[in-house]
């Protein structure tokens, strides 16, 4: 009995440095995943306001274009 639980304990040790190593590469992997996932999100977030100020300044020159047209017609 005693020879049964010092071949567990022995072998034990090995298996949960195997199991913690695992768990720490699955972390750091995770961690990577989510800074990309950031990353991409920032950048999406920095095109729609590239992309708002684009239409906005369109606008304000559609309406200029259209103020100059009333202008030359009156």
């Amino acid at each position: 009995m005693t020879g049964t639980i010092a071949v567990i304990m022995v072998f034990s040790i090995p298996i949960i440095a195997i199991l913690t190593t695992h768990f720490q590469k699955q972390s750091k992997i995770k961690y990577k995943m989510i800074q990309g996932e950031l990353e991409l999100e920032k950048l999406k977030h920095e095109n729609y306001l590239i992309e708002t100020e684009r239409m906005r300044l369109e606008l304000e020159r559609m309406k200029l274009d259209e103020s100059q047209d009333k202008f030359k017609l009156g």
